[in-house]
C-alpha cells in the first residue's frame, strides 16, 4: 500500500506562484511513477504532469508547459508541483497519484493510489 498526502494549496492572484507537495508513505519501492491531476466541479479529472519515480522523466500537458515544474525528492519521499504564472483556469482541486507499473502517464486509470486533493484558487 502507498499513501499520498497533498499540501500547499490556497488562494493566489493571477500571475502568482504556488508550490504543492505530495508526501508519499508506505511501500515506496512499489512506485513506478507519480503524477498530478486536477479537477473542477462537474468535470473529469485531467492530467497535469507526471514523472518517473526512480529517474527524471517528465511529462506535462501542453497548457502548463513552461509554467509548471514537477520535481521529486526520493530521499524525502516527496513530489512537488511548482506552479508559476498562474491563470484563472488553473483553479481546481489538485490530486497527486502514484502508479506501480509501466503506464501511459496521461491516463488516470493507470494510477493505483490517489491523495485526497488540495484546492488551488486563482483570483483576478
Amino acid at each position: 500500500q502507498v499513501q499520498l498526502a497533498e499540501s500547499g494549496g490556497g488562494l493566489v492572484q493571477t500571475g502568482g506562484s504556488l508550490t504543492l507537495s505530495c508526501a508519499v508513505s508506505g511501500r515506496t519501492s512499489d512506485i513506478w511513477a507519480m503524477a498530478w491531476f486536477r479537477q473542477t466541479p462537474g468535470k473529469e479529472r485531467k492530467f497535469v504532469g507526471a514523472t518517473r519515480w526512480s529517474i527524471e522523466s517528465l511529462f506535462y500537458v501542453d497548457s502548463v508547459k513552461d509554467r509548471f515544474i514537477i520535481s521529486r525528492d526520493t530521499a524525502k519521499n516527496t513530489v512537488y508541483l511548482q506552479m508559476n504564472s498562474l491563470k484563472l483556469e488553473d483553479s481546481a482541486v489538485y490530486y497527486c497519484a502514484a502508479g506501480t507499473k509501466n503506464w501511459n502517464p496521461r491516463i488516470a486509470r493507470d494510477y493505483d493510489y490517489w491523495g485526497q486533493g488540495t484546492q488551488v484558487t486563482v483570483s483576478s
